[in-house]
């Protein structure tokens, strides 16, 4: 706590100017050599020798709010358009101000990423658990490593919940100094299109740059304009690292590679991987499903994961590619592999009898399609489905979802996700006409603890429930009230009815 002390001190003596070394500008007013305390985006923050800078996001515009920041005692001003302040306040002008708050930010903090080994991951599916395997396998070779990622963020001080996958990049760096000062030597971080295109990561050189896979999602008003938008926003990372690892197999890797700077590797199960996968088998035990395979090329080692699906080779592959960068043994990656357990994230509960339910996040069509097709190799006397869609989103999500569903589960239950301000059966009414044109069978039970119940409470030796939609989250979104839900504490629970009414009979 001494040494942090000390450091924010040092930051307090911080000069306006230091801020802009890397930053493009014009001072429109006042001193640039006026001490800084604070970086601020929310006007109701501001306080004396804050440094305000107006943003313009997809709801409203800092510039508004300008007048507010001096107010509440903000020195200065960065914008891009023109704001109404008083002359003794310092204006600076950039041209825009997402790229000027990350060169800020990282100047705040003293530029954290320069002083540990940075890796970030992108794709459509899978970077949360890539994420995971490669801090899982970092620590087991003894190196600290710092996260941050769609579940929570973790410094090596503290954890902190999740708001977005990639958080604002004055946030990213505040992270990373933590990261630097708990004696993290590396740091990962799952990267959006989103991040990437409102230049959240902007400040920061990756050591490693991972792909996973691309898919159309992310697609509409308050995302991407197309699918063509969203795979070039995905492909920057690749001019922002310098080791790119790139998934082989994936179809779209050479929209990926368009205009790449960095060296490449590659992984994948077809030939020409610098890392490639054989020999894959389904594994299932009691109460839990996984998968057993043998790489060859930068290691030559025989592994087995207790996540499952064909897909988890694939971001354990990508793990590896990171980590043979830092000298992590095979039986150290081994060992890793056997314990890591993402929350949220095909998480796995046993019923008793063979039964398996799971948890997992997929929230739209083609996640659904793949853990479903996925789920389906191993062969499972029933696989029942529950789910819902979230409100106020691309409503082609939903029929995209009930038609993976209709196709690949013996049985879905229909729920609420997170409604928002939409009513709940309206959500649930364009599920079911996909379903039904797809001739699924269903059932609806709108509450969605009423839904786990019946699911849990109905399942059969053999059988897998999955539980999707929402994963590691704790809450549900009903109008403009955020309530505590959590779909694993509904399933534990109803497991635990199950257990005990069955013991009640069987003692009668």
């Amino acid at each position: 706590m001494e040494n942090r002390q000390k450091y924010r001190i040092e930051r307090i003596k911080l000069k306006l100017y230091e801020l802009l070394n890397d930053v493009t500008y014009q001072c429109l007013q006042g001193d640039e050599t006026l001490q800084v305390s604070k970086i601020i985006l929310d006007s109701e923050k501001a306080s004396e020798a804050s440094v305000f800078v107006c943003i313009k996001g997809a709801l409203t515009d800092g510039h508004l709010y300008a007048s507010e920041a001096v107010t509440g005692g903000a020195a200065a001003i960065v914008c891009s358009d023109g704001v109404d302040v008083p002359p003794s306040v310092t204006v600076i002008k950039v041209e825009d101000t997402k790229k000027a708050l990350a060169s800020m930010a990282a100047a705040f903090y003293g530029k954290p990423a320069e002083e540990m080994k940075m890796i970030g991951v992108t794709g459509t599916k899978g970077k949360t658990t890539t994420t995971y395997m490669i801090k899982a396998m970092l620590e087991e070779a003894g190196m600290k490593t710092g996260l941050i990622g769609t579940i929570h963020i973790d410094t090596g001080a503290r954890i902190i919940e999740s708001e977005h996958t990639t958080p604002e990049s004055l946030e990213i760096q505040r992270y990373l100094w933590e990261m630097k000062e708990a004696g993290c030597k590396a740091a990962v971080i799952e990267v959006s299109s989103q991040a990437l295109m409102l230049g959240r990561v902007e400040a920061i050189e990756f050591d490693y740059g991972v792909f996973t896979n691309l898919e159309e999602d992310h697609i509409g008003p308050r995302e991407h304009k197309s699918f063509a938008e969203y795979a070039y926003w995905k492909s920057t990372l690749f001019q922002k690292c310098k080791i790119g690892i790139i998934n082989h197999d994936d179809p779209c890797k050479d929209l990926i590679l368009k205009g790449h700077t960095c060296d490449i590797e590659t992984y994948g199960f077809g030939d020409g991987s610098d890392l490639q996968a054989g020999n894959f088998y389904h594994v299932r035990l009691p109460g839990k499903l996984g998968v057993e395979f043998r790489v060859k090329g930068s290691y030559n080692i025989d592994l087995v994961a207790c996540i499952p699906g064909k897909f988890t080779c694939y971001n354990a592959m990508a793990a590896m590619a990171v980590c043979r960068h830092f000298d992590v043994t095979g039986e150290e990656i081994q060992i890793a592999l056997k314990k890591i357990s993402v929350p949220g994230r095909q998480e796995m509960f046993s019923a008793g009898n063979d039964k398996v339910i799971m948890v997992d996040y997929a929230h739209n069509g083609t996640a659904l399609r793949c853990l479903l097709t996925a789920l389906r190799d191993y062969r499972p006397k029933k696989l029942t489905c529950v789910f819902g869609c979230g409100g106020e989103r691309d409503r082609n999500r939903r029929f995209k979802m009930g038609e993976a569903a209709a196709k690949l589960a013996d049985f879905s239950v229909i729920t609420s996700d997170n409604p928002r301000k939409e009513p709940p059966l309206a959500i649930i009414d364009d599920i079911t006409t996909e379903i039904e044109a797809a001739g699924g069978a269903y059932a609806v039970i709108a509450d969605r603890r009423e839904a786990i119940a019946y699911a849990v409470s109905h399942c059969i030796q053999g059988e897998i429930v999955v539980i999707a939609g929402k994963g590691h989250e704790t809450y549900q979104i009903v109008g403009d009230t955020v309530l505590h839900f959590d779909d694993r504490e509904e399933v534990l629970a109803s497991i635990e009815k199950v257990k005990n009414e069955r013991d009640y009979h069987s003692r009668n």
